[in-house]
């Protein structure tokens, strides 16, 4: 079996599952698709001082929270279920409950993942229950099914049958799946044309699914060395979202693995504006530190080591060891 990509990637420990943004259109949506979360919290508890019961603004609310990746899990999980209370038929609510339970157990390791497994997974089903056609909740439930062990209702047959059951109402969403599965099942040149192929339309959450399994697929090309291969699949996905920060995160990486850190950070400072997570932080930090410039690289690690969460624990060790070679 090949090897999983240890390379840290950022964009994707919690994007895929947990941090997806598509929202259905409503007076958040453009804030929260330019992930403008800190204007997208101050903007929802607004709303929800003036009416405590706004649905939207509960679930805007929760997504903001994780976006910011501040370690306010409990927070987010308790916006989450007050949505869920007030409007139990409103799917929205419950796949903001399961991203938000999602988000604290993948930070919490192993034992506060299985404790929350059997709410998130019923979550993510009661989304898709409610509004089958919520491919954003579907693709939430099939990396469910995908990660989960089978004891807490995961397992690879059940993501096949839910792959089979949204090709019949969207196939692009269907082949978006299937994607997702030939990666997990290390079938990446089946992945990658099947990627190439698909148009996604107008659904926010396909076209931002798409942007998504692209990375994915160009940092698989990485994590395996094939540099060229991963540039190729990173162009092509970024003539199809130019703007998009965890493409260019995964180009950056392509030229820190070729010892390529001028033309990386060239292209980190523009992802940091977009994106400005302690992930990118820290791999700012390791190229500045490797042309020579001990004194911004001190300040990127000390700014990736001030985020609450979000950081891996690899990452933050050696950011305090660098740190602490750096000051010496």
């Amino acid at each position: 079996m090949k090897k999983k990509s240890t390379l840290g990637l950022g964009a994707i420990a919690l994007g895929m599952l947990m941090a997806g943004q598509a929202v259905a259109a409503d007076e958040y949506h453009a804030l929260l698709k330019d992930r403008k979360f800190a204007e997208v919290e101050k903007a929802a508890t607004a709303k929800l001082a003036r009416d405590p019961a706004d649905a939207s603004a509960m679930i805007a609310r929760t997504k903001a929270i994780l976006g910011v990746r501040d370690g306010r899990y409990d927070e987010a999980a308790a916006q989450a279920e007050k949505c869920v209370a007030r409007h139990p038929a409103n799917g929205g609510c419950h796949l903001a409950l399961g991203k938000a339970l999602g988000s604290k157990a993948v930070a919490g390791g192993i034992t506060s993942a299985i404790g929350y497994a059997g709410t998130i997974r019923d979550s993510f089903k009661k989304a898709v229950e409610l509004n089958p056609r919520d491919y954003e909740a579907r693709f939430a439930l099939l990396d469910y099914y995908m990660m989960a062990p089978f004891i807490v209702g995961g397992g690879d047959s059940k993501a096949q049958a839910l792959a089979r059951e949204t090709a019949s109402l969207n196939a692009e969403a269907g082949k978006l799946m299937s994607v997702s599965l030939d990666l997990k099942g290390d079938n990446l040149a089946k992945a990658e044309a099947g990627v190439l192929a698909i148009k996604p339309g107008a659904d926010d959450a396909i076209g931002q699914r798409h942007e998504e399994q692209l990375m994915a697929v160009g940092a698989t090309h990485l994590s395996e060395k094939k540099y060229s291969d991963a540039a190729r699949v990173l162009g092509e996905a970024q003539k199809r979202y130019p703007d998009s920060p965890v493409i260019a995160f995964v180009v950056a990486r392509v030229h820190q693995e070729q010892g390529k850190h001028r033309e990386a950070l060239a292209v980190l400072d523009e992802v940091v504006t977009k994106t400005p997570l302690p992930h990118v932080y820290y791999r700012m930090a390791k190229s500045l530190q490797a042309v020579g410039d001990k004194a911004k690289a001190a300040a990127a690690f000390e700014k990736a080591l001030s985020f609450k969460a979000g950081l891996a624990k690899s990452m933050r060790t050696d950011s305090e060891e660098q740190l602490k070679t750096l000051k010496s």
